[in-house]
């Protein structure tokens, strides 16, 4: 414990010797990040209480989507695999709507509505992921409007960034 306190004073008192642009009440921060709120280009989620995206600098924050086709308004049949290619679907569109696109997702929050949909929604989540693979947490719990899946996403927007490599 005595040797980090002496490391975390030698760092703090390094970092201040190498800043003789500022007196010591200054404190230097990075600009503030634009924050912008985009609501949905669906006439049924205009008057929702919440943001389709929220762009941060460079990085998206999409609320959850579930399977609902945009055109029809409902909910595909057929179980969890159709179910899921429409959820990936619409994210990939609110995803191109603001400058990314499913290459830029660096983490995906999955709910299932039982976890014995598991390996049929990973067959899927490999289509949509087969190069680039997001940190992903995924959990089972209750869904709104009979959906057996939803996810959200944090990505980055394309502009700007080399392309990802693979460790």
């Amino acid at each position: 414990m005595k040797l980090l306190n002496i490391l975390s004073l030698t760092l703090v008192l390094l970092i201040s010797s190498c800043n003789t642009n500022t007196t010591s009440k200054e404190i230097i921060t990075p600009e503030k990040p634009d924050l912008i709120f985009h609501s949905s280009k669906l006439e049924r989620k205009k008057n929702a209480p919440f943001s389709d995206a929220v762009e941060v600098g460079n990085t998206l924050y999409l609320a959850g989507q579930v399977g609902i086709n945009p055109e029809t308004g409902k909910l595909p049949e057929g179980g969890i695999g159709p179910e899921a290619k429409q959820t990936l679907e619409n994210i990939k569109a609110v995803l191109e709507a603001h400058g990314s696109d499913l290459e830029h997702v660096v983490k995906c929050t999955v709910i299932l509505s039982t976890t014995d949909d598991f390996a049929d929604f990973n067959k899927i989540f490999r289509e949509y992921f087969p190069k680039n693979k997001p940190a992903r947490t995924t959990f089972a719990a209750g869904l709104l409007v009979g959906a057996k899946i939803e996810i959200d996403v944090i990505a980055v927007k394309a502009d700007g960034f080399k392309d990802a490599r693979i460790n």
